[in-house]
């Protein structure tokens, strides 16, 4: 059979069908087992180093009020894919997580034990200009801490922020630290072109701040005086912690043109960049005292941060941290003939139930040569083979697919021999 193209016309029951595009929308993806296993390996990694440090997983739906997002994003709320849906309501996909979040704590606040930590690994869904790194259905990662106000709270969001690239294989990140108390005296507009600086230099801010209304002095002097703003005992608070929880100071700065464009930052800012990754920072994030209660009416506040799952794992694949796996199964299980395909199902539930992955080849009409060749196409690692004299010795021959050794194995000591390959 021919392989399809993106617009060949599909036939059903022998009719021709109507001609479908068999691309992905624009800014969508499809994985293959090698990417998705790559992506999983990763969410498993920030599962395991969130719940180390005592956070629990939450998940929210992916459709949510228009209501609950409006006015909170500030000018980016353009990129909202929002519709009226059959009951005539204004919905919108999940733009990000920390707001979902903060219903959910607003909601059970009397099922919630405070200090509430959370992580959450979901998609979120933005009408963005697709580029490297930047797609408009993506994976966020979020980390969060509620019901406390003391700088400790942001300290430990940091930290943990810094440990997760640490654990991942990063043997340096550059973390920057600012506070938007430090520029509660700055119009927002000037705030959303400053927080750009870093990725289209500052001409280019200061023409962006004179498009919103402000004359070229006044935009130079906005710039100037943040660009001159000095730490706080809040950031001199977090900076001692960082040290103490074991971080080389060259990890983490203090950066006054660190913005953050949400309308809901009201405290710490942070943004966390990997030296040599030229796809930009990989995580954000920032004290929102006011969010719960802008939502709510209930005073709860939170900090946090959003991980961009994407760019770390295109930062991973870059420094060679990702294992380089095809497949999750480690052994097939072939099947010499249709007489012997009892055998060969003994010896896969075997293997399942020692806990091998283990796959079983489902064609009995295929020749054993296939089969092998099947199993290495596909990074299969071993081979198991059970012809009519390994019956009679009740042992099974495993092949190593890699070195092309193989060896006879009582059919008892399958499993235990694998674990240990």
């Amino acid at each position: 059979m021919s392989q399809i193209n993106s617009f060949d016309k599909l036939r059903v029951d022998g009719e021709q069908s109507r001609t479908i595009n068999l691309q992905p929308l624009k800014g969508f993806r499809d994985f293959l087992p090698k990417d998705a296993i790559s992506r999983n390996w990763l969410k498993q990694k920030l599962s395991a180093i969130f719940e180390a440090w005592g956070y629990d997983p939450i998940e929210t739906p992916t459709l949510e009020s228009l209501d609950l997002f409006k006015g909170l994003i500030g000018e980016d709320e353009k990129l909202f894919y929002s519709f009226k849906d059959r009951g005539d309501r204004n919905v919108v996909l999940r733009y990000d997580q920390t707001v979902p979040a903060c219903r959910v704590v607003a909601l059970h606040q009397n099922d919630l034990a405070f200090p509430f930590r959370r992580y959450q690994i979901q998609p979120n869904f933005r009408a963005e200009n697709p580029q490297k790194g930047r797609y408009r259905e993506f994976w966020q990662v979020d980390a969060d801490i509620w019901g406390v106000k003391d700088p400790l709270a942001d300290a430990e969001v940091i930290a943990l922020s810094l440990d997760t690239y640490r654990q991942l294989g990063f043997k340096k990140v550059n973390a920057r630290i600012n506070n938007r108390s430090l520029l509660r005296d700055f119009p927002y507009e000037v705030l959303s072109c400053v927080d750009k600086l870093g990725k289209i230099g500052k001409d280019s801010v200061l023409e962006q701040i004179q498009k919103k209304g402000f004359s070229k002095s006044e935009a130079a002097a906005f710039l100037e005086r943040v660009q001159n703003l000095k730490k706080d005992s809040i950031l001199e608070a977090i900076f001692s912690v960082l040290s103490v929880y074991g971080f080389d100071k060259d990890w983490f700065i203090f950066d006054p043109t660190i913005v953050r464009s949400f309308a809901y930052s009201d405290g710490p800012i942070w943004e966390i960049e990997i030296p040599g990754y030229e796809g930009g920072s990989v995580l954000g994030g920032e004290r929102y005292d006011n969010l719960v209660y802008k939502i709510s009416g209930k005073e709860i506040v939170g900090t946090g941060f959003g991980l961009g799952f994407d760019r770390t794992l295109e930062a991973c694949e870059q420094f060679g941290l990702v294992p380089n796996v095809k497949t999750t199964t480690k052994v097939l299980v072939t099947v010499f003939s249709k007489e012997l395909l009892p055998k060969s199902i003994e010896a896969a539930q075997r293997l399942r139930e020692g806990g091998v992955n283990v796959e079983l080849f489902p064609d009995p009409a295929v020749k054993l040569d296939k089969q092998l060749k099947y199993a290495d196409k596909r990074g299969v690692l071993f081979a198991v083979i059970i012809g009519s004299e390994e019956v009679q010795r009740g042992s099974v021959t495993l092949k190593n697919l890699a070195t092309k050794q193989q060896k006879i194995v009582p059919l008892e000591d399958l499993s235990k021999s694998l674990l240990v390959e």
